[in-house]
């Protein structure tokens, strides 16, 4: 199997922390039992009933936590007497809640499903508000027998489809298998490389050049005429121009071919190892510059021509997040932002805009060389008087300003350019800083309405009863003649995964195992379930009698990876992988697609987004996680069963795999003791 992308959603856990109220604990069950978790919702239900917390309400949820999709055949010794354990805890009193209502149906149900008058039922539940008669159909619809059990099976089906499609789920379940985002940053500015021997050098060049030029006018201006100080002004105004424009010219130049050298792929870079934080950086990099091709532009031509580019923005994102303990998924938002502005550029032609805007002016180059030759028509006339009246002191003063000039004006050129870069490199980063923050925030507002675990587990019960129902119609059977059916659900052979903190792990795509108990044998059906889509394809179909199950085994331990098998007499096992552990660094391979336009997103996400409805199971009942780091590393083993349904499944075919077609009449009789236990404990309970 091949992850594509996993994320650990840390804002809720489904474990009660140490000093939580009895109260909080009830409702991180109930929490659990909405995410298909029932016997991670009975530890705490009962855990807070221990502690002092109980009414009808807590009943309620217990029962349905202790009977969730179990029928009276699958209920043990202990299981029937804690059932009658809580019968004998419900007190009627004059209470006339939603909650009692829900215990009197529930009762109903328990004491004698097989003779009771389904109208009447169904007259009761239709009379409940609608949370507890959805909470019953959905975790009780197992329990039925007879003629029932067809018609609340419909009912618990025509719920089924209208909850998968309900609160826009096409919009917002792809957005629970992206990794919450890695924050916006950018790589730090360079500083200006300026030491203290470049400011001694202008200081040192300036200041032997001032002193010779001092020494050089008495020397030139002997003769009492103004021409000399004319010359010294020529030339102290011929080097500020120079100055001047050579430093802009050479600032632009270099900054010219700072930008050129983007474009340069490095020839001696290494790939890194495979798996870590730089390989997934580059896959990204890889694969949404070889998605987003700009538009009239050969694919090869694309990327050959931004391979520099490439290598320098993924060489800038590894830098600057290796040490943030970020995993490379979490900064797909970043490369699809990144990518998305160099498709841009090169559509629009601005991707090499620097070349005109950093073109050296006439003027600058025009001030720069009239500057030089002022300066140098100028010192030469003032060397020339002073060297005529003086020779050998005139020409010390003449090679020492020189000297000093040389060095004064390039140890300017060099700081003056430096600075102007630093300058400019701030200019750039706070504007990509902004640009970043801008594209994180709309893509946390993107998915500001993931949806809940709970809400992910009802949506995927409703698939498996909308396929299971499938199932059953293209095989000619109605619920009431099968005898009991299991479900064990798997990763696909490619998918995404995502849970919360102390969740089961959820797929986008699935391998549904779909087993159906008939008098005649089992009825076995394999299906691929795009759960993101919400479409499934059957991919086979297999019958065979009960004394066709040669042996059913479960490797792997509880804490780790688990695969199931299960062998046929004259065929070959089928093994399913059902529980993983948390995988190291993953990289993100996601088919969202890249927006270009920064207004339209803004527009579309800053006016106002789709909202949770509020009957939608949340997880306004689930403690607020505290980021524990441990507990990221492997989910509880009890949780990740109760979600792939391996427990239901094992408790079944085990059971024919040992003893063929007498597990069906030893069930039947155990069904029937089981039935006189509950019916006692309800009699009582009415009486």
């Amino acid at each position: 199997m091949g992850i594509q992308t996993e994320a650990v959603h840390l804002n809720i856990v489904y474990q009660a922390p140490p000093d939580a109220t009895p109260e909080k604990r009830f409702e991180i069950g109930v929490a659990c039992l909405d995410a298909g978790l029932p016997d991670k919702a009975r530890e705490h239900i009962e855990d807070a009933v221990a502690r002092g917390y109980e009414n009808n309400q807590v009943r309620f949820y217990w029962l349905l936590a202790l009977l969730s999709a179990r029928t009276l055949r699958q209920l043990g010794k202990e299981d029937v007497a804690q059932l009658r354990s809580i019968c004998d805890r419900v007190t009627w009193r004059d209470t006339q809640d939603e909650w009692t209502a829900g215990l009197r149906v529930i009762v109903s149900l328990l004491g004698s499903p097989a003779a009771a008058d389904p109208e009447v039922l169904l007259k009761q539940l239709d009379q409940l508000p609608p949370r507890q008669r959805d909470l019953i159909v959905g975790h009780l619809g197992a329990l039925l027998e007879g003629s029932m059990v067809d018609q609340m099976w419909q009912l618990s089906v025509d719920r089924a489809k209208a909850g998968r499609e309900a609160w826009n789920r096409r919009e917002r379940l792809w957005k629970f298998f992206e990794p919450p985002p890695a924050g916006p940053r950018a790589a730090p500015v360079r500083p200006a490389a300026i030491s203290a021997g470049d400011w001694l050098r202008l200081a040192l060049g300036t200041a032997g050049f001032l002193f010779a030029v001092g020494k050089l006018a008495p020397l030139a201006g002997q003769r009492g005429t103004l021409a000399p100080w004319f010359d010294l002004l020529l030339l102290g105004l011929g080097l500020v121009a120079f100055a001047v424009a050579g430093a802009e010219w050479r600032f632009r130049t270099e900054r010219r071919q700072a930008k050129e050298a983007q474009f340069v792929p490095s020839r001696h870079r290494r790939r890194p190892p495979a798996g870590g934080f730089a390989s997934g950086v580059d896959q990204l990099f890889d694969r949404y510059f070889a998605r987003y091709v700009p538009a009239g532009t050969d694919r090869d031509v694309w990327l050959e021509g931004t391979a520099g580019i490439r290598q320098r923005l993924r060489d800038e994102l590894v830098e600057i997040y290796r040490e943030q303990r970020v995993y490379a998924d979490q900064l797909a938002w970043l490369v699809r932002h990144l990518v998305g502005r160099v498709r841009r550029q090169w559509e629009n032609g601005s991707l090499t805009a620097y070349v005109h805007e950093l073109r050296t002016p006439w003027w600058v180059k025009l001030a720069c060389g009239g500057g030089l030759v002022t300066a140098t028509a100028g010192g030469l006339r003032v060397a020339g008087r002073a060297v005529s009246a003086s020779p050998l002191p005139g020409l010390a003063w003449t090679v020492l300003a020189v000297v000093g000039a040389i060095y004064g004006v390039w140890a300017w050129l060099y700081i003056s350019t430096e600075r102007r870069r630093e300058r400019a490199d701030a200019l750039e980063r706070a504007h990509e800083l902004a640009g970043r923050r801008l594209r994180h925030f709309l893509w946390e507002r993107k998915l500001s309405d993931r949806p809940s675990d709970p809400l992910v587990a009802f949506w995927f019960d409703c698939d498996r009863r909308v396929i299971l129902d499938e199932v059953m119609r293209s095989c000619g059977l109605r619920p009431s003649q099968v005898i009991a059916h299991a479900c064990l659900a798997s990763p696909a052979q490619s998918y995404k995964r995502a849970r919360v903190l102390d969740g089961p792990w959820r797929y986008s795509r699935y391998r549904l195992l779909l087993f159906l108990l008939t008098d005649d044998g089992v009825r076995q059906v394999d299906v691929d379930l795009d759960f993101v889509n919400g479409t499934h394809r059957v991919m086979g179909r297999h019958n065979y009698r009960f004394d066709a199950v040669a042996a059913v085994r479960v490797d792997g331990l509880a804490s780790s990876r688990q695969t199931f098998q299960l062998t046929l007499v004259d065929g070959n096992p089928i093994e399913v992988t059902v529980t993983e552990v948390a995988l190291g660094d993953t990289q993100l391979l996601d088919d969202t697609l890249v927006d270009d336009d920064l207004q339209l997103l803004a527009e579309r996400y800053l006016d106002g987004g789709v909202g949770l409805d509020s009957e939608a199971p949340s997880d306004a009942m689930i403690s607020d996680g505290d980021g524990r780091d441990g507990e990221i590393l492997g989910v509880p083993s009890t949780v990740a069963l109760d979600a792939s349904g391996l427990t239901n499944t094992l408790a079944i075919l085990e059971g024919i795999a040992a003893e063929g077609k007498e597990w069906v009449k030893r069930q039947r009789q155990r069904t029937e003791e089981r039935l006189e236990e509950v019916a006692s404990a309800v009699r009582r309970l009415m009486d």
